[in-house]
């Protein structure tokens, strides 16, 4: 499939049309635990339920054409799937992420669970609809069901050239990304005067919480969905806390390692929709899952979590 040129007009009229057409409400996105699955949170603005817990390709998936290493890729996403995941999340900046990804999922006959959710990430917003499509094309889907502008490049441009997607139906959501605490302002600004994005990715974890002052509330004003991304800080984060014995309360939230109990503080935010850890080993991607899994800390239980690996 080639995807026709992006008219610039319509592209402003989409603008125009969704601020016009969309209403301010507070919005809390609550928590639903299913019978056999992870739990799962509403996308404010659709209403559709995604698992709490995605799965990041940043690293991990960038691994060439080492036919090994894809096959890896494949059973990570494979188990994913089957403990009832959803969301993967890539970029044109991850390397060879996205044909790897293309690669599982027609080893896996392309499972109709997918949210697929990709950036475009290109200075220039002329180009934005060629990058778009080259990352389609890798991914070997119809049309993406989350595309963010990320770090905010060209953003103007690039939000306009989403959202004449979104309204031709050739993308479902729209979004904007940021990490590592960048541009935090701007991204305010724009989830504050633009009523039109769905999603917003920030960094997010129990020692990185710079999002909970601004961000995360005005995501719950705005009934916006939010991604939590380097929820362990690359690994780090879990190579550090793995020195010390899990704490005994850890038990209390239902969390029987250190992964489960960081994934637990992030996702038990009530604005956070969805937390995409990256991996590249099965028992990891089944562990994470499984942090969607059984209680989730209360608001007094997060601040003694925050407060406890502070001190480590």
């Amino acid at each position: 499939m080639h995807d026709e040129p992006i008219n610039r007009r319509a592209a402003l009229g989409a603008i125009a049309a969704a601020a016009g057409a969309a209403a301010l409400r507070p919005f809390e996105t609550v928590a639903h635990a299913t019978p056999a699955g992870p739990i799962t949170r509403p996308i404010p603005s659709t209403g559709e339920e995604l698992p709490v817990i995605g799965l990041g390709t940043w690293i991990t998936f960038n691994v060439g054409d080492d036919a090994e290493l894809r096959d890896e890729c494949a059973a990570v996403m494979r188990a994913f799937f089957a403990a009832g995941g959803r969301l993967i999340d890539s970029s044109p900046m991850y390397g060879s992420a996205q044909p790897v990804i293309g690669y599982g999922l027609t080893r896996l006959g392309r499972p109709a669970a997918l949210f697929a959710a990709d950036k475009v990430w290109i200075g220039s917003g002329d180009r934005g609809p060629g990058q778009i499509e080259e990352s389609r094309r890798q991914w070997g889907v119809r049309r993406f069901d989350l595309l963010q502008v990320h770090n905010l490049l060209a953003w103007e441009d690039h939000l306009a050239t989403l959202l004449a997607m979104k309204e031709a139906g050739r993308l479902r959501h729209v979004g904007i990304s940021t990490s590592e605490g960048r541009r935090h302002a701007e991204v305010e600004k724009i989830m504050a005067s633009r009523p039109i994005v769905d999603f917003v990715q920030v960094t997010y974890n129990v020692l990185d919480r710079e999002a909970e002052r601004r961000i995360l509330p005005l995501a719950q004003d705005r009934g916006i969905a939010v991604i939590a991304n380097r929820p362990f800080r690359q690994g780090d984060l879990i190579r550090s806390v793995e020195r010390h014995p899990l704490p005994a309360w850890s038990a209390e939230i239902g969390a029987t390692s250190w992964a489960q109990v960081l994934l637990k503080f992030i996702i038990s935010h009530p604005a956070v929709t969805c937390a995409i850890p990256a991996t590249s080993q099965v028992a990891h991607v089944r562990e994470n899952l499984g942090a969607a899994t059984g209680p989730l800390p209360d608001a007094a239980m997060r601040r003694r979590m925050a407060a406890h690996v502070e001190a480590l």
